[in-house]
């Protein structure tokens, strides 16, 4: 990302279903896990789903960060094996 240290992907899904389905799954994992307690910044339109992750407290990225993104390309993977790497 430019002008930050951050993690940017997009993940393209086959309908609007399937993105609010993986954006549902993501915000259960932030809000429930205590030890996460992360925010995804993301942006929707129909089948796509832009995330941008980044923790404000320390200026950067962090092992959160990591954490959040292993756990939604695992997501997005469930949802569409065949269209995300």
């Amino acid at each position: 990302v430019d002008d930050r240290d951050a993690i940017q992907k997009t993940f393209e899904f086959a309908d609007f279903s399937q993105s609010w389905s993986f954006m549902s799954r993501v915000a259960l994992l932030a809000e429930k896990a205590s030890s996460m307690d992360h925010h995804p910044e993301w942006f929707n339109v129909y089948n796509r789903v832009e995330v941008t992750l980044s923790t404000h407290d320390c200026g950067g990225l962090s092992q959160k960060d990591i954490s959040m993104a292993k756990k939604m390309n695992q997501y997005a993977h469930h949802l569409l094996p065949t269209r995300q790497g």
